[in-house]
């Protein structure tokens, strides 16, 4: 099987977990517990926090707070900073934030969207004068999960501040942590990732705040993270998380260039009488999503799981909708959205498996309009 879905979830990596195993077989300590192997385990802890933490941020400025995965890690941002006035975001936001955007709505803040280009990224001039005196978030995606477009965070997040400073400024990085070149600068307040995009298991997020920004829990119980996220703390997740952050981290820049070659590799084989191009060139080297206009998506994505190959149509997290929300907010009509197929990368993926894609995919795409 080559699988090409990476951006909905990866293959653990099986080094990173063999690290982290003994935590769920010998280990198996609760950090809170009171004795050596509980302080053991909590030092361990500790230091993957850091390590974590160290790879985008400065720890004298950030800390990190562990999560169940970004959808949490979005939805305690969103509802710690949005508690009154208006709230701005995206129409390019992924799921996690647009939903929790709708129940901001329902609490009695209002709520504004900025539109985004053909690509998938914000307009930043609509964004900014979206954000007056009564603002008191603004949530900005880092990388567009469905078309792999990057918005310049730090630039938005600075243009926000100098026109509100209260204002709290979020970004979504669950596409972009261990993937691309990420430093949090001082206006960023938020910022949220999850494990099992980067080789890592299902089950495990983080968020990053600004050390003097207020963070309310969603969860209350014991006290675990400092009071902000109640619950004995998935040890095997949290270190599986580090440990596969830390291969990534290692070889991040060359990854990047490889698979980015690879990327248009790929677009550069596909017949382009038959696909169209979504990804901007720019964007992420993860991510390269197509159209096989007048063609169906997910047929297409089950022809071609037939032949050996996984693929998705647009972001897991709505795939029971037809079209993306988002790709129609890019402005794409029906035939467009109908063909849509997203095809993205991890460093494991060969450069024989991206032309053996790229044919298949020509192929299956040549099939089905056959048959019309």
């Amino acid at each position: 099987m080559i699988y090409l879905d990476n951006a909905a979830t990866t293959r653990p990596d099986e080094e990173a977990l063999a690290r982290a195993q003994r935590f769920a077989s010998e280990n198996y300590f609760n950090p809170s517990a009171s004795y050596g192997g509980g302080f053991a385990v909590s030092a361990r802890l500790k230091e993957a926090r850091e390590n974590l933490l160290s790879y985008i941020a400065d720890p004298a400025k950030f800390e990190l707070v562990f999560t169940s995965g970004g959808t949490e890690s979005d939805n305690q941002a969103i509802f710690s900073a949005a508690r009154r006035g208006n709230a701005v975001t995206t129409a390019g936001e992924h799921a996690a934030v647009e939903r929790a955007f709708a129940e901001l709505k329902n609490r009695g803040v209002e709520t504004r969207f900025a539109p985004v280009d053909r690509y998938g990224a914000v307009d930043a001039d609509a964004l900014l004068s979206l954000v007056d005196e009564k603002t008191s978030l603004v949530s900005v995606i880092h990388v567009n999960n469905e078309t792999g477009a990057l918005n310049d965070i730090a630039a938005i997040a600075r243009r926000v501040k100098a026109k509100n400073p209260r204002c709290v400024f979020m970004s979504d990085g669950v596409q972009s942590f261990g993937k691309i070149l990420v430093r949090l600068t001082q206006e960023i307040d938020l910022y949220a990732f999850s494990a099992h995009k980067i080789g890592a298991l299902k089950g495990t997020g983080a968020l990053v705040k600004r050390k003097n920004f207020s963070l309310a829990p969603l969860i209350h119980g014991g006290g675990q993270e400092g009071n902000l996220r109640s619950g004995t703390e998935n040890v095997l997740g949290i270190l599986d998380f580090a440990y596969a952050a830390e291969k990534k981290f290692s070889s991040l820049s060359e990854d990047g260039k490889r698979l980015k070659r690879y990327r248009e590799m790929l677009w550069d084989m596909l017949d382009h009488g038959l696909f169209m191009r979504i990804s901007p060139s720019e964007g992420s080297p993860y991510i390269l999503t197509v159209s096989a206009e007048g063609a169906r998506g997910e047929v297409l994505s089950r022809m071609l799981w037939e032949r050996g190959i996984a693929v998705g149509t647009g972001s897991a997290c709505s795939s029971k909708r037809r079209f993306s929300r988002v790709l129609t907010a890019c402005g794409y009509g029906e035939k467009t959205l109908d063909g849509v197929l997203r095809v993205s990368f991890s460093p494991e993926t060969a450069e024989e498996e991206i032309c053996f894609a790229a044919n298949e995919m020509n192929a299956a795409a040549k099939e089905f309009k056959e048959k019309l």
